[in-house]
């Protein structure tokens, strides 16, 4: 299995990944073909998928403000987890952000999504509480 950025042509394996895990899912906006392709283009951000036969079975995306790192869609297929894939995306994700000299590296993960929270705390992230999140979604 190796880890490599997306390739726009494989945009429809990571949209059905994403969907199998359950992740909310924005093909108008965010998540449209068009606003991955110009993710894949930001020089700030690393939409990077995981392999196996040419088949995506999983994916992260690392950016930066320049001040903090973000992990964002971290994702395993349900019928590859169990064997660290997760901890390996998040290792590539902390290692290209590390090299852009960001020091500390946060994720945001819905109250629901326990595969996510049990594989950030095996990789060292704790829990914090203590952040309301806020939103405002412009037209």
């Amino acid at each position: 299995m190796n880890i490599e950025p997306l390739n726009i042509n494989d945009y429809d394996q990571l949209i059905v990944l994403w969907q199998n895990c359950a992740l909310p899912f924005d093909a108008e906006d965010r998540d449209s073909r068009a606003a991955i392709e110009r993710q894949v283009l930001d020089d700030n951000i690393d939409l990077l998928v995981m392999k196996s036969d040419g088949r995506i079975i999983g994916s992260v995306i690392a950016s930066t403000d320049g001040r903090k790192g973000w992990i964002n869609r971290l994702a395993v297929d349900p019928d590859s987890r169990g064997h660290r894939l997760a901890a390996r995306l998040l290792e590539k994700a902390e290692e290209l952000l590390t090299e852009r000299g960001i020091k500390i590296i946060a994720a945001l993960i819905e109250n629901e999504n326990y595969p996510s929270m049990a594989a950030f705390k095996f990789c060292g992230y704790e829990g914090w509480d203590k952040i309301v999140y806020f939103r405002k979604k412009l037209p």
